[in-house]
C-alpha cells in the first residue's frame, strides 16, 4: 500500500470516529525560541492537553511533517530517517484506553489489512507511584492479541513525558504511561551490530531488525507538581503517534524503509548518478543517508530556512554537507545529482506540501551550500595535509567542522603515507565524538522541553508586544507589511516583516511611540473563537506561513465598543496573550536590520516603566 494511501485513511477513519483534521505546524515552530524543529503533532497542542479549550473540539486528528535530530547518526540503517510525517490522533479530555485500543486495532488489521498475528504490543509495567497499566493489558486481550505477545516495560520503555521517566519530570510537566503496536517481520532476520540486547531472546524492544515500532498511544494524565508528587489532571488525554513511513514498510512487509513509495525513486536516481546498486550493501548506508537527508532538507529549505552556521540554519548545513560527503563516497557529482532528486521529491510529494516553483527555487538554495562545502573540503584536506601532529582531536575537528567522516580522513592519511597507528586514532576520536554525543542530547533535550513548556510570564507580554508591532509597522508603513516570522525569548522579541527598505529614524520612533501609546491606553485583550472565513472576511491578520482549521482563536486588542468603534489588532493567533496592555512596560527597538530579499527584521525590548 503506497503512503499516499495510508495518511489517507487514516484521515478518514478517524474523522469517521468524530475527529476534525487540524492543520500541520511548520516545521520551525512560531514564537518558540527553545526548540529547533516540530518533532511531534502534539508540541501545538500543549496547553489543550493541559486544560485549556481548542477552537475545533476535544477530538483532533492530522498528518505532521516533522524532524527529529535525536538519531542522527542512525540513519543509514533501515528504519531511522530525520524527516518523516507522525500521523496522530487526540482526545483532549474525552474517551481514553477503552475507545483508542481498539480504534487502532481497528485501523491496523481492517483498514490496513495488516495480520493481527504479527502485531506484539508494550504496555507500562509500572512503579511505585503509578499502577501498573494492567487495562490496557486486558483491553489487548480482548481483542485477541495473546499473553506471550504483551510485553510490561518499565517508565524508560513505556511512559512519555516531555523530560522523561516520572523521576525526570519537572514540576509542570505533562504525561503518563503508553502502549506501543510492533509489527514482526519474522525470524531469521540479520541481528544489527548496534543491538542494544545482545545474547538476549528476541523481543518487542531488543532493536535487533524483526520488530518495527508503528504506533503509540500515550495516556497523558499526570501533572508533576513542585513537592514532587504526581497528581491527575483535570482531564484525561490521549496522544497517539504513528510514523507514516514505518506503517508504510509495515504493509508491505518489508523491514527497510527505504524501499517504501516515498524513497524508492530517490533511491533509484541515485543508483543511476552512481552507477551502483543499492541491492549491493556496501552501498545502502551512503544511499540511505542522501535520500534521507536532501528530502529533510528540501523540506527546510520550502519553509524559507537557508543554511547558516546557527540554530536551524546549521542543521540544514550540516544535513546538506554529509550527504554530499556520500555521494563523493559513490563517485557522485552532487551538482547534477541535486536537482533530479530536488524534482523526484516533488513527484512524489506533489501539491500537497509543495509548489509548481519550489524544486528549481530550492535546488538554486542547496545548490550554493554544496559549492561552497567543496571549497570547505579543499581548506579541510589542506589541513590535514599540513598539520605537524595527526591525533583523534584532529580527526574530530574535521568531522565537525568540515564535515570529514572518519572512514575519508582514515583514507586520505593512508594514501599520504601518514596513517601510523589507525587504532588509536580511532580510540581518540571515538572518545571526543562521545562528549560531542552527550553534550547535544543534554542540549536537545533542555530545548525541547523548554519549548513546549514556557508560557512564563514575561514570553507572553514578548508574545502580546508582537501583535502591538505588527499593528504599528502596518499604520506607520502601510498594508503591504505582513509578518514574515518571529522569535521570542525572556530577553527581546524578533520580528520579521515584509518592507522594501531600511526604516528611518523617524519610523523607528513613530513606530515606538505608537506601540507605547496603546500600551499607555491599558487596551483590553480579548479572545473569540470564530469560522475562519468569518475571521479573515472581519480584518483578521494571520501568521505567514501557518495553516488553519475551520474554527479559529482570533485575539483583539482593544474595545469595539469604543467611539473609534475599531480595535486596534485583529490577529488569529493561539496565544498566549495578557489581559491588558498595560502591564507590558515600555517598548524599545533596540535594532532594524535585513532579514532577506524586501524582508525587515526588529529586535525590541520591553522595560518596567
Amino acid at each position: 500500500m503506497i503512503a499516499k494511501e495510508i495518511r489517507q485513511k487514516f484521515l478518514d477513519f478517524f474523522t469517521k470516529k468524530g475527529h476534525k483534521i487540524i492543520p500541520a505546524a511548520p516545521l520551525v515552530p512560531e514564537n518558540d525560541p527553545t526548540t529547533l524543529f516540530t518533532s511531534a503533532g502534539m508540541q501545538q497542542l500543549v496547553p489543550y492537553l493541559k486544560g485549556e479549550e481548542h477552537p475545533m473540539g476535544k477530538r483532533l486528528v492530522n498528518s505532521q511533517p516533522s524532524i527529529r535530530l535525536q538519531d542522527i547518526e542512525e540513519v543509514g540503517d533501515t528504519s531511522h530517517t530525520t524527516f518523516f510525517e507522525m500521523l496522530g490522533n487526540w482526545s483532549l479530555g474525552d474517551y481514553f484506553k477503552k475507545e483508542q485500543l481498539p480504534w487502532f486495532f481497528e485501523f491496523l488489521t481492517k483498514e490496513l489489512a495488516l495480520d493481527p498475528n504479527r502485531l506484539y504490543v508494550s504496555v507500562f509495567e509500572g512503579t511505585k507511584e503509578v499502577a501498573k497499566d494492567n487495562e490496557s493489558f486486558e483491553i489487548w486481550k480482548s481483542l485477541g492479541i495473546p499473553r506471550e505477545r504483551i510485553f510490561f516495560y518499565p517508565a524508560a520503555k513505556n511512559w512519555w513525558s516531555i523530560s522523561g521517566t516520572p523521576e525526570q519530570m519537572v514540576p509542570g510537566d505533562i504525561g503518563g504511561p503508553d502502549s506501543e503496536v510492533f509489527y514482526d517481520f519474522g525470524e531469521g532476520l540479520k541481528i544489527h551490530e548496534n543491538s542494544l540486547y545482545k545474547n538476549q531472546p528476541c523481543h518487542p524492544n531488543c532493536q535487533c531488525g524483526r520488530f518495527l515500532e508503528i504506533g503509540n498511544s500515550v495516556f497523558i494524565q499526570y501533572e508533576k507538581k513542585t513537592d514532587g508528587k504526581l497528581v491527575e489532571l483535570p482531564q484525561k488525554n490521549v496522544d497517539f503517534g504513528g510514523g507514516l513511513e514505518r506503517l508504510a514498510a509495515a504493509t508491505s512487509n518489508n523491514p527497510d524503509i527505504f524501499q517504501i513509495d516515498l524513497f524508492a525513486p530517490l533511491i533509484r536516481i541515485i543508483e543511476l548518478a552512481s552507477n551502483k546498486s543499492y541491492q549491493d550493501s556496501q552501498n545502502q548506508r551512503a544511499m540511505r543517508i542522501i535520500a534521507d537527508h536532501i528530502r529533510a532538507a528540501m523540506f527546510l529549505v520550502k519553509e524559507g530556512l537557508e543554511p547558516s552556521n546557527k540554530q536551524q540554519g546549521y542543521i540544514l548545513r550540516r544535513l546538506i554537507r554529509r550527504s554530499v560527503v556520500k555521494m563523493m563516497q559513490l563517485d557522485i557529482v552532487p551538482e547534477k545529482l541535486i536537482p533530479q532528486l530536488s524534482q523526484t521529491i516533488f513527484d512524489v510529494y506533489g501539491k500537497k506540501y509543495f509548489a509548481e516553483k519550489d524544486p528549481l527555487n530550492i535546488h538554486v538554495i542547496i545548490g550554493s551550500e554544496i559549492n561552497e562545502f567543496q571549497q570547505t573540503i579543499h581548506k579541510g584536506t589542506k589541513l590535514l595535509q599540513t598539520e605537524p601532529q595527526i591525533n583523534g582531536r584532529l580527526l574530530f575537528d574535521l568531522y565537525q567542522s568540515y564535515g570529514f567522516p572518519l572512514e575519508i580522513t582514515m583514507e586520505l592519511l593512508s594514501q599520504w603515507g601518514r596513517l601510523t597507528d589507525k587504532q588509536k586514532l580511532e580510540e581518540e576520536f571515538n572518545h571526543e565524538y562521545k562528549k560531542h554525543q552527550e553534550l547535544s542530547r543534554t542540549a536537545s533535550a533542555g530545548m525541547f522541553k523548554g519549548g513546549l513548556a514556557d508560557h512564563s510570564e514575561t514570553v507572553t507580554k514578548y508574545h502580546t508586544a508582537t501583535h502591538l508591532l505588527h499593528a504599528a509597522l502596518r499604520q506607520i508603513l502601510g498594508d503591504h507589511v505582513e509578518q514574515k516570522g518571529s522569535n521570542i525569548t525572556n530577553e527581546r522579541l524578533r520580528f520579521d516583516f515584509s518592507h522594501p527598505q531600511k526604516l528611518t529614524d523617524e519610523e523607528i520612533y513613530k513606530i515606538e511611540e505608537l506601540v507605547n501609546r496603546k500600551i499607555a491606553e491599558n487596551l483590553p485583550v480579548t479572545m473569540e473563537v470564530m469560522d475562519l472565513k468569518t475571521a479573515q472576511q472581519g480584518g483578521a491578520l494571520g501568521f505567514f506561513r501557518q495553516k488553519y482549521g475551520d474554527k479559529v482563536k482570533v485575539y483583539m486588542i482593544g474595545n469595539p465598543s469604543a467611539s473609534s468603534g475599531q480595535v486596534f489588532s485583529k490577529e488569529i493567533c493561539g496565544g498566549p496573550h495578557v489581559n491588558f496592555t498595560g502591564t507590558l512596560g515600555r517598548f524599545k527597538i533596540i535594532k532594524e536590520e535585513a532579514a532577506g530579499a524586501g524582508v525587515r527584521r526588529i529586535y525590541g525590548h520591553l522595560h518596567s516603566v
